[in-house]
C-alpha cells in the first residue's frame, strides 16, 4: 500500500476540528514534503519524524508527500508527528492501515520515539465526542444503522502524561504509551504492560497487560 489515512485534531479557537493526515509514498528523489497550510513547527515534523522512525528500527521510505486536510486550516504545533509517522508505516506496509481505523492521535515525537503529550487532550476528545454523537443522530433521523456508517466512537491515543487529561470526558476510549514501539505492539495487538487504558471519564484505570 502507498498511501495510508490517519486521523487527528487540530485546536482551533477552543474547539478540536478533525484533521485527516494523508501519506502518499512514491518512487524518484528523496523528499519528503507537507501541504495543507503547516506552520513552521509542523514542517519542523519532518526531522523529527524521520530521526524516531529511524531510531526506533523502522524502514523509512526516501520519497514522501503528506498532506493535512482541510488546507485552509491552520495547522500548528508537533501534535502531527504521530500521525505522519504512522502515515507512513502504514504506507509502506510496516504496520496494518486497517489498524487506523476509528483511532485519533495527537502526539509529538522526540527523536528517540518517545512520545510527548502536546496541548488540547480534553479538547481533542469533547470533539471527537461532539462529532460521534451527531453522526449518531443523523443516522437514527435518517433510520440508517450505527454499523453502516463511521459513527463508533474513536479510541484516542496519548502520551502517558496527556492520557488523564482526555479520559475526563465520558464515553471515550484512551490509551496511553510511552514510546512509539510500544504503541506500534498495541496496534498489532500484542501486550504491552507499559500501555496504559482509561475509560469512562477515568472510572477504569488499568494497565493493557491486566485486562
Amino acid at each position: 500500500m502507498s498511501l495510508a489515512v490517519v486521523r487527528s485534531r487540530a485546536p482551533a479557537l477552543g474547539r478540536a476540528p478533525e484533521v485527516t493526515v494523508e501519506v502518499h509514498l512514491a518512487n524518484g528523489l528523496p523528499s519528503f514534503s507537507i501541504v495543507g497550510l503547516p506552520d513552521l513547527e509542523v514542517r519542523e515534523s519532518r526531522e523529527r519524524v524521520r530521526a524516531a522512525l529511524q531510531n526506533c528500527g523502522f524502514n523509512f521510505p526516501v520519497r514522501q508527500t503528506v498532506n493535512l486536510a482541510p488546507a485552509d486550516l491552520p495547522k500548528e504545533s508537533g501534535r502531527f508527528d504521530l500521525p505522519i509517522a504512522l502515515g507512513i508505516l502504514a504506507a509502506s506496509g510496516q504496520i496494518a492501515a486497517e489498524a487506523l481505523l476509528h483511532r485519533e492521535f495527537a502526539v509529538e515525537l522526540s527523536l528517540t520515539g518517545a512520545l510527548r503529550p502536546v496541548r488540547g487532550a480534553f479538547a481533542m476528545a469533547c470533539g471527537a465526542a461532539i462529532c460521534t454523537g451527531a453522526a449518531r443522530a443523523g443516522a437514527a433521523l435518517d433510520g440508517t444503522s450505527i454499523r453502516d456508517t463511521d459513527a463508533r466512537m474513536p479510541e484516542i491515543d496519548l502520551p502517558l502524561g496527556g492520557a488523564a487529561e482526555a479520559a475526563l470526558v465520558p464515553g471515550i476510549d484512551i490509551f496511553g504509551a510511552p514510546d512509539l514501539p510500544a504503541l506500534c505492539a498495541h496496534l498489532g495487538g500484542s501486550i504491552d504492560g507499559r500501555l496504559m487504558s482509561i475509560r469512562g471519564a477515568g472510572a477504569h484505570r488499568c494497565p493493557i497487560s491486566s485486562m
